[in-house]
């Protein structure tokens, strides 16, 4: 039996396995690079080993370092986890050479379903439905086409090409990011489907032969090919389900599979499906599955890499229904820009759980309150699930959870996916890839524009309050109290778009409210509002009675940056000094890094003409690639940081001279 194990891997799903080591008795090893020492997971082990560095190449891919952990540490089984070395054959080979047991599939089975143009061959020969494939572009008559990448997955590499035009330079991008995120820079292009959904289903194996299917998945809405909301079961047409489960256990049949795995399906609006990827590890949204069948599923990894049977021997019924989001340091409105930072606050109210199968909410997070987002890993902060006896019941749980959080000091996605749980169409499960090309609706903030002002009042008011209870003398008086009245207290903030809001407002002598106005002012409404009267202010905790209602904001301040959390949503708010410090004046047409990473290619030169929306030079930050486009028809003037220069959020990347443009 399996005594200690290390898991070769990082935050939540990290935390994840240490979990189910808990309940089991298994002593835990973690492995942290430097940028994660003080990370929740790594606190959690029993005991934990540096990776010197910060960059995966420097740590997390490093299998001789993560050996020699597994041997310091007296380690005998090895968790991937997901992500890094998990679908990698070499690193479970060299686990099993080592004399340690491997929780995961046979390198064998790995290697067979990481090369993705193989594994098509391999399982349409045992009657998988396969989409259309090519490796040459000169090859292709119809478009749409997918770009992707051969091996590793979470949509990294990928790219939906729809000009012919288009296609080569998709396909040396995809390759760029391909090579990047798992050190291969083998495409291929299989026909896209519009339209379509993606369905998955679980599968697990063990020594003896057994192959069994735990149920299935819709993970259709998603950003940049990458999942944002999942669950279980997926809503499906009449037979689809017994066909899908059917081929999925062939698939896992044809390579002898053994532990967790997810063949992964296309869905079409005809009700026909072809195979995408078999992912030989645990998923991320392995916590629907486990809310809809009450299987541990770590607990299942564990049973079978010691030699054991499966419990199970056929599709276990599913019991409710489970929606899975997942968290992300990310800002939807600026293209899904990865966010980094401290975060300053991180609390989801209701939850009952995490880690483990859980009815009601359950929270899987690898970050805490005070954890800081970095450039080098992905922007997934945690996975909030909900489980209720209907899909219904469950959207609605989970968009309230949501919109009750307080997630403070990072952008996030969260007021994105709350619109998502929200929407008609997913609430009769009208659901493709193409969801948010859609839906533009969902971007749109919760706290509507026309009740900025109010929650910048209640910032004002609960800041007042701050002062007043630090004050050293007279702390009794309310806050700008004056013998001549008649001057208001003026704030200035900042909110996180740059756009800047002036709150003025005057206490009476008893401490209430005698007025207030914004600049620029709340907007007029038909009949006219009602007055909003301060009910008590502190400085955590605002009540103000608008046109007749009660309305409570929290409030929490992190140096100049107030968060407000209102009934309407939430908002950040910068405050302002009174006196600015004159700034340095950048040159005309300076371009600014958006957030810090390292300049990995440079397209043009100094003294170059280029157009509008021309490629200038290639950001890459938290395992993405972000282009940097010329904002305008001009010459470029500088080019500050050569290639493989790393910056800093704010950092000049180019200055294109829009004076020089060609007529």
């Amino acid at each position: 039996m399996i005594r200690k194990l290390l898991v070769a891997n990082r935050g939540e799903i990290a935390r994840r396995v240490f979990a189910t080591c808990r309940a089991l008795g298994v002593a835990t090893v973690a492995v942290h690079s430097d940028a994660d020492a003080d990370a929740p997971y790594v606190a959690e082990a029993d005991e934990a080993v540096r990776l010197p560095g910060n960059t995966p190449v420097e740590t997390y891919l490093r299998i001789g370092s993560i050996l020699d952990a597994a041997r310091r540490t007296g380690a005998d089984a090895v968790h991937p986890g997901y992500g890094f070395l998990a679908e990698h054959a070499g690193f479970a080979a060299a686990v099993t050479d080592a004399g340690l047991t491997w929780v995961g599939p046979p390198a064998g089975a790995i290697a067979a379903m990481g090369d993705k143009l193989a594994a098509k061959e391999l399982l349409a020969g045992v009657g998988v439905p396969m989409l259309p494939t090519w490796t040459d572009g000169d090859e292709i008559t119809d478009f749409p086409v997918l770009v992707k990448a051969s091996a590793g997955g979470g949509g990294r590499g990928m790219r939906i090409v729809r000009d012919p035009a288009d296609l080569a330079a998709a396909v040396d991008s995809a390759r760029r990011e391909a090579a990047a995120a798992f050190g291969d820079d083998t495409v291929f292009i299989e026909r896209y489907v519009e339209r379509g959904r993606h369905v998955e289903v679980q599968i697990f194996g063990d020594t003896a032969g057994t192959v069994v299917a735990l149920g299935e998945r819709d993970c259709s809405i998603q950003r940049r090919h990458q999942k944002i909301v999942e669950e279980a079961p997926a809503v499906l047409p009449d037979g689809v389900r017994e066909r899908l489960h059917a081929a999925a256990v062939a698939a896992g049949r044809a390579v002898d599979y053994v532990g967790a795995g997810t063949v992964e399906f296309l869905l079409a609006p005809s009700g026909e499906f072809f195979f995408l990827e078999m992912n030989t590890r645990l998923q991320v949204e392995h916590p629907v599955t486990e809310a809809v069948t009450g299987l541990d599923l770590v607990r299942l990894q564990l049973l079978v890499a010691e030699g054991g049977a499966l419990p199970v021997a056929t599709t276990p019924p599913t019991d409710g229904h489970a929606i899975e989001v997942r968290l992300c340091a990310e800002d939807p409105a600026q293209g899904f820009r990865p966010a980094t930072g401290m975060l300053h606050r991180f609390a989801v109210p209701g939850v009952v759980g995490g880690f483990a199968p859980t009815r009601g909410l359950r929270l899987d997070s690898g970050v805490c309150t005070g954890s800081t987002v970095g450039v080098h890993y992905d922007s997934m902060l945690a996975k909030l699930v909900a489980w209720a006896p209907t899909r219904a019941e469950a959207a609605r749980a989970l968009a309230g959870a949501l919109a009750r959080a307080e997630l403070h000091g990072v952008a996030t996605n969260r007021d994105l996916l709350v619109r998502v749980l929200r929407s008609a169409d997913f609430g009769s499960a009208q659901v493709d890839t193409g969801f948010l090309d859609a839906h533009a609706e969902v971007f749109a903030p919760l706290l509507p524009t026309d009740q900025l002002p109010v929650a910048a009042l209640a910032a004002a008011l609960a800041c007042a309050a701050a002062r007043r209870d630090d004050a050293p003398v007279l702390a009794g008086l309310p806050s700008g109290w004056r013998n001549v009245p008649a001057f208001p207290q003026v704030v200035r903030y900042a909110d996180r778009t740059g756009d800047e809001i002036e709150v003025r407002y005057r206490l009476d002598r008893s401490g209430g409210l005698a007025d207030w106005s914004t600049d620029p002012p709340m907007p007029p409404t038909d009949p006219p509002a009602s007055p909003v009267t301060l009910v008590t202010a502190a400085a955590d905790r605002v009540l103000l009675d608008v046109a007749g209602v009660r309305r409570v904001f929290r409030v929490h301040r992190a140096g100049s940056v107030v968060f407000v959390d209102g009934p309407d949503g939430a908002a950040e708010l910068t405050e302002l000094p009174r006196f600015p410090l004159p700034r340095v004046a950048l040159a005309v047409g300076s371009l600014l890094a958006p957030l810090p990473g390292t300049v990995t290619r440079v397209h043009v030169g100094v003294g170059q003409r280029v157009a509008a929306g021309d490629l200038l030079l290639t950001l890459e930050a938290m395992k993405l690639e972000h282009p940097v486009l010329a904002p305008t028809d001009g010459v470029v003037a500088d080019l500050p940081v050569p290639t493989g220069g790393q910056v800093e959020t704010g950092a000049v990347l180019a200055v294109v001279d829009p004076e020089e443009a060609p007529r």
